[in-house]
């Protein structure tokens, strides 16, 4: 017996029959071949790896260049530079209070720059600032600055003296006071410099004192005040004597005999040079 031909169902017919089967209880799909659910899926083939570049093919990455090096300043260029424009005490102290090179400025109070008379015959060169200094502005004002007026006064010449012949002018290689009073090194002392020659300059004394280890550093390049102590030197076209510091006398009173000695040797010089 033939079966009948089958003819394709519209859209209509289709969902028709559908319906019919959902009513009958058909939830599954059943297609023409049967299907092993317990069967493993075929494995999946892998992909051969791309073969590696050669190194010589492979694109070259650029070097990261390094940020160029900041200019280095030479500050004692600067310092000379603005030492030397310097007309007068007046553009001499506002050049010193405009100079940035020196990293001390930063931590002090204020800019020690001088005291006593400008047209003294003596001008003593100390080292720096201390507390008491930077406090007030003036060099020399406390247990050290008390002991130097005194050991002056016991030969007749002192900053506040009437007299331009017999006073004495004060000022200190470095004008800011030092972390902790600690001893400026030779890199602050050579910005400074410039500024202490020309300070030398335009007071035009006699005689100049250098009160203690830094200022020798600074202006004859060397050290070591018990030696050097009581020796004429000539800088800057000045007779120049070394003396202890006061606050070394302070703490060592058996000096005071050399500073004394020191006092008279220079008492003497002044009236050779009258």
């Amino acid at each position: 017996m033939e079966s009948a031909p089958q003819t394709e169902l519209d859209w209509h017919s289709a969902k028709a029959l559908l319906d019919w089967y959902v009513e009958l209880g058909a939830v599954d799909a059943v297609g023409d071949t049967p299907v092993d659910r317990y069967a493993l899926a075929p494995p999946t083939p892998k992909q051969a790896p791309a073969p590696k570049a050669a190194a010589q093919d492979l694109p070259k990455r650029a070097t990261p260049k390094a940020p160029p090096a900041a200019p280095s300043i030479d500050y004692v260029a600067l310092a000379k530079q603005a030492a030397a424009g310097a007309q007068d005490m007046d553009g001499l102290k506002a050049a010193i209070k405009a100079f940035d090179g020196c990293e001390l400025k930063k931590g002090a109070r204020n800019t020690v720059i001088s005291d006593g008379n400008p047209a003294a015959r003596v001008m003593i060169i100390g080292e720096a600032p201390g507390r008491d200094e930077d406090r007030e502005g003036k060099p020399f004002v406390g247990r050290a600055g008390q002991l130097l007026d005194k050991m002056f006064g016991a030969i007749g010449m002192g900053r506040d003296v009437p007299l331009s012949k017999d006073a004495v002018y004060i000022t200190n290689v470095m004008p800011w006071r030092p972390p902790q009073n600690r001893d400026p090194s030779p890199e602050e002392m050579a910005m400074m410099v410039p500024f202490l020659e020309r300070h030398v300059q335009l007071v035009a004394p006699d005689l100049i004192v250098l009160m203690g280890n830094t200022p020798c550093q600074a202006v004859l390049g060397k050290r070591g005040i018990t030696r050097l102590r009581g020796g004429w030197h000539e800088v800057w076209g000045k007779p120049i004597l070394p003396m202890f510091h006061p606050a070394y006398l302070l703490r060592n009173p058996a000096a005071k005999r050399e500073a004394w000695a020191d006092l008279l040797n220079l008492q003497a010089k002044l009236k050779e040079r009258e």
